[in-house]
């Protein structure tokens, strides 16, 4: 049986290249990767000490139901090829069963492709303190978890693990990757957006907002990468529950980033251990999360 809680991988047949702050990704030759979906968690850009049980698993299959649910926008970087093909030894597949994928090298963007269909988190300080959200004027009067006008696409830049992610321009998108290259950015993270907010709210969940990744493959063409609408990259609150002018409870981890408020702790590594009420309710939030959007029972 696969291990219950992977908080490191340790496959010694593969060349590990990097560890970041959810996924551990090996080499297997010039053109494949093979990537193992840990149970850490990040919260603030720090990664947490203690791992989520199962949080690897129900990741991989979670992006794997949105990856072909909506493969109609564009390609992502899967492989249809199984572990055996790369990991010959028994133990070694064990260890990741469920959590790993094969998939293809493609140049990863410099940008994280965020959407935003509500007023929360970062989003919601940002427009109290300067009427705008991450440098777009929005209208006055919005409270806390309201409806935008429209969806935004706010782009970041991508931080090394411990370091913090910061919003930008449209502009420097424009500037770093030309504007064709931008633009398309900008309508195919809006258009994944609204079509998974659909099927999320026939389902009884609200998407308030979500981060893409993607890179370019040998071609030039534009690549859908790492994740797809997770726990992890999303916010995801009921439906039947939603108010605005307060947080919505939700699915996903800003439960740990509200846990995390309440202490004396500065958002810098070393991260506080947690309590292992935070740890299960955490993992119970994402099965269930899961179960809403795939349609899967727990």
């Amino acid at each position: 049986m696969p291990p219950e809680r992977l908080y490191q991988s340790e496959l010694k047949s593969l060349e590990l290249l990097q560890r970041g702050k959810v996924r551990d990704v090996y080499a297997v030759d010039d053109r494949t990767l093979l990537v193992v979906t840990t149970d850490r968690l990040s919260a603030f850009d720090v990664v947490l000490p203690d791992p989520i049980p199962g949080k690897g698993a129900v990741l991989n299959r979670l992006s794997a139901f949105w990856f072909e649910r909506l493969a109609g926008r564009l390609p992502d970087q899967r492989l249809d090829l199984p572990l055996e093909a790369v990991l010959s030894d028994p133990a070694e597949r064990e260890a990741v069963a469920g959590r790993a994928s094969l998939v293809r090298r493609v140049q990863p963007l410099s940008f994280e492709a965020i959407a935003r269909g509500y007023l929360i988190g970062s989003g919601w300080k940002d427009y109290q303190a300067t009427g705008q959200l991450c440098g777009l004027r929005l209208p006055a009067g919005l409270r806390q978890a309201d409806r935008l006008p429209e969806p935004l696409f706010t782009p970041s830049t991508k931080a090394e693990a411990g370091d913090h992610d910061e919003n930008v321009g449209f502009e420097a998108v424009v500037e770093a990757l030309g504007r064709d290259l931008a633009e398309r950015l900008r309508r195919i993270t809006l258009a994944l957006y609204t079509e998974a907010a659909e099927h999320a709210r026939r389902q009884g969940l609200i998407i308030a907002d979500t981060k893409f990744e993607f890179g370019l493959d040998s071609a030039g063409d534009l690549v859908w990468i790492d994740e797809a609408l997770t726990p992890d990259s999303s916010r995801f609150w009921p439906a039947s529950e939603y108010r605005p002018g307060s947080s919505p409870p939700s699915f996903d981890k800003q439960y740990i980033r509200d846990y995390l408020e309440t202490l004396d702790w500065d958002k810098t590594a070393p991260a506080p251990t947690l309590p292992a009420t935070v740890i299960e309710r955490t993992a119970a939030k994402y099965q269930e999360a899961e179960a809403r959007l795939s349609g899967r029972s727990r």
